[in-house]
């Protein structure tokens, strides 16, 4: 997931290397729907920063096992990939620690993780080696298209949007994930009855998260009443979380429930 703290330039690349070539072979590939698949303005910032070395070993060795490209040319058979467990769609999970974290909590229930950051990537796969967690895959690529292209109407168990990037400057707000169109794809693959759960340290997302959830036709907040939820007791502290309160901001969760309008 990305965050104004992750914005920085990108690093220099090598002169010699291929524009697209992967830089783990057997790995995620490095623009997996390929440039060409749409020019609409994404919700992310890439971030390019070191892999280290045993983060680089998992990516190379558990990849083509527990990793998949959001290529947007197939459709996932989730029920194949997790073994008929539940599954939930985690969009952005950093570097992985609180994804392992729910995963090891709740073993009966898959987590198919999306992200673009290469290293948190490879430590989520070396972090569920590490516990023994076989009930997490890992996705490079663009939710949007995942969601769109790739997943199976009413396949969903539920749906994680925790901390996205909050473009917190004006101009920048139609890059915010949790709009209305964003709304619309999720409610497709989503199973009636599944949540989706989103949680912000940003005051002012938090308020858009909640304006939008409340006006989509296709959702309903489980909280009695209206509002934000109180934080879950499944939902770890994460980092970002960490850093948001350690300045001051108030978290805020929302959880809202698929309803059965087109069942």
């Amino acid at each position: 997931m990305s965050e104004p703290r992750n914005t920085a330039p990108d690093a220099p690349r090598p002169a010699t290397r291929t524009v697209g070539a992967p830089r783990f072979p057997g790995g995620p590939a490095a623009d997996p729907a390929g440039s060409h698949h749409e020019r609409r303005i994404r919700s992310f910032q890439p971030r390019r920063s070191r892999v280290t070395t045993g983060q680089g070993e998992a990516l190379r060795r558990l990849w083509p096992t527990w990793g998949t490209d959001i290529d947007g040319h197939r459709v996932l058979d989730l029920e194949e990939m997790f073994g008929g467990l539940p599954v939930v769609l985690e969009i952005g999970f950093g570097m992985g620690e609180a994804t392992a974290q729910m995963a090891a909590d709740d073993p009966g229930t898959g987590i198919l993780a999306v992200d673009v950051h290469t290293p948190g990537q490879g430590n989520l796969l070396a972090l569920a080696e590490r516990h023994g967690l076989t009930n997490v895959r890992v996705a490079n690529g663009d939710a949007v298209i995942l969601l769109r292209e790739m997943l199976p109407p009413r396949s969903l168990d539920g749906m994680r949007v925790f901390f996205p990037d909050p473009w917190p400057k004006k101009r920048h707000h139609k890059r915010r994930l949790v709009q209305p169109a964003f709304l619309d794809l999720a409610a497709g693959p989503m199973k009636p009855g599944a949540v989706l759960h989103c949680a912000t340290d940003w005051e002012p997302y938090a308020e858009q998260m909640l304006d939008v959830l409340q006006a989509h036709p296709d959702f309903e907040n489980t909280v009695p009443g209206g509002g934000y939820a109180p934080r879950p007791a499944f939902r770890p502290l994460t980092r970002f979380e960490g850093q948001g309160l350690d300045k001051g901001h108030r978290v805020h969760d929302l959880l809202f429930r698929r309803t059965r309008r087109d069942v």
